[in-house]
C-alpha cells in the first residue's frame, strides 16, 4: 500500500494533492503536515513512506530552505517540489538540492498523478514545457546548502526563526525552551555555518531564498 506525505499550508492545495494520489492509488495512505516542525515529526511517525510531496514555502522555512534540510536528515525519500514559480531556473535549482520531480501549482490532476507515478517509478519528473537547460548551483549557494544541512532539525527551527528576524527571547517562547538554551543553538549554528553573528547566519540563509517569496 501506498503511503505518501503532503507538506503544504494551504488546505485547499493539499486537498488537491490528496485527491489527485487516490486517483491513482485509492487506497494510499496519506499523511499532512503544514509546517516544516509537523513535518519532521510526520516523517519521523512514517518511516516506510515511499514519497513527500513539499510545498517550497511553508512555516518554519523559505526558499530551498526546507528541500535541502529534509534531503540531508531523511536521504532515502523522494521529494517531489510543489510550487507556485514556474521559472525554468527555479526547477533547476530545485533539482540541483536534490528533488525527484517539481509540479508546479498550475498543473492538473492529470499531470500531479503522472508526475508521482514517474517519480515512484525511479524517474526524475519535471514539467517538459517550463524545463530549460540544466543549471549547477552557484558557488555561495551550494556553499550555504552544504553547511545548513549539517544542522539538526532544533538548529534547523532556530535558523528558520533567525531567518525572520526574532529575537533570543521570542525563540525561546516559541520553542519552549530557556534564552541559554537558545544561545547553545545559536553557537552551534555559527560553528557549522562558519559564521560570526546572527546577522552573518540570515544572510547565508538567504543563499537559498527564492527570488519571489511572495510565492509559495
Amino acid at each position: 500500500m501506498r503511503e505518501v506525505l503532503i507538506a503544504d499550508d494551504h488546505p485547499l492545495f493539499r486537498d488537491a494533492l490528496k485527491r489527485a494520489v487516490q486517483t491513482e492509488w485509492p487506497n494510499a495512505l496519506l499523511h499532512e503536515a503544514d509546517s516544516v516542525p509537523a513535518l519532521q515529526a510526520l516523517i519521523d511517525a512514517h518511516p516506510d513512506a515511499e514519497l513527500l510531496l513539499l510545498d517550497l514555502h511553508m512555516p518554519g522555512a523559505s526558499g530551498f530552505s526546507a528541500l535541502v534540510h529534509v534531503r540531508s536528515q531523511y536521504p532515502g525519500l523522494p521529494i517531489v517540489v510543489v510550487s507556485a514559480h514556474e521559472e525554468s531556473a527555479v526547477i533547476a535549482r530545485a533539482v540541483a538540492h536534490g528533488a525527484s520531480g517539481y509540479i508546479p501549482k498550475s498543473a492538473s490532476i492529470g499531470t500531479i498523478v503522472d508526475a508521482v507515478r514517474g517519480v515512484l517509478a525511479g524517474e526524475v519528473w519535471l514539467p517538459e514545457a517550463l524545463v530549460g537547460p540544466g543549471a549547477a548551483l552557484a558557488p555561495d549557494e551550494a556553499d550555504a546548502a552544504a553547511r545548513i544541512a549539517e544542522l539538526t532539525p532544533q538548529q534547523f527551527r532556530v535558523l528558520a526563526m533567525i531567518a525572520e528576524g526574532l529575537l533570543n527571547k521570542q525563540i525561546a517562547y516559541d520553542l519552549g525552551v530557556s534564552e541559554a538554551t537558545v544561545k547553545a543553538h545559536m553557537t552551534a549554528i555559527m560553528r557549522k555555518l562558519g559564521v560570526g553573528n546572527r546577522t552573518q547566519v540570515a544572510l547565508l540563509a538567504n543563499h537559498l531564498a527564492l527570488d519571489d517569496e511572495s510565492l509559495s
